[in-house]
């Protein structure tokens, strides 16, 4: 009885755990195949990813560049010819960014 006990335990742990995990969505800046980079544009639908705008705990802090979006979180702002796109979201995004002057990427 014991055994079973804390066998389900466990199982309870990690059905709970299991989606925190699949949460950490980001790896190798990189989110379903695309790499978080590049050229960007914001449309109100549709779009490759939702992201939350964040002041702390970001998945992705993102510098906006003029010119060579070419490293992790350099997005350079585009109305055409996007490598991907955006929707800005309240609730449910894929992933949360910060905006910041310096030091773009993971965190």
């Amino acid at each position: 009885m014991r055994r079973l006990i804390k066998f389900s335990l466990v199982l309870a742990l990690g059905a709970a755990l299991g989606p925190a995990s699949a949460d950490a969505k980001i790896k190798a800046c990189t989110l379903n195949g695309k790499p978080l980079y590049g050229k960007v544009q914001v449309v109100k639908s549709f779009a490759d990813f939702k992201v939350q705008i964040v002041t702390s705990f970001p998945d992705l802090q993102v510098m906006a560049v003029r010119s060579f979006p070419d490293a992790c979180g350099k997005w350079q702002w585009v109305n055409e010819f996007p490598d991907f796109t955006i929707e800005y979201v309240e609730a449910f995004p894929d992933f949360t960014i910060a905006f910041v002057e310096s030091f773009p990427g993971e965190r």
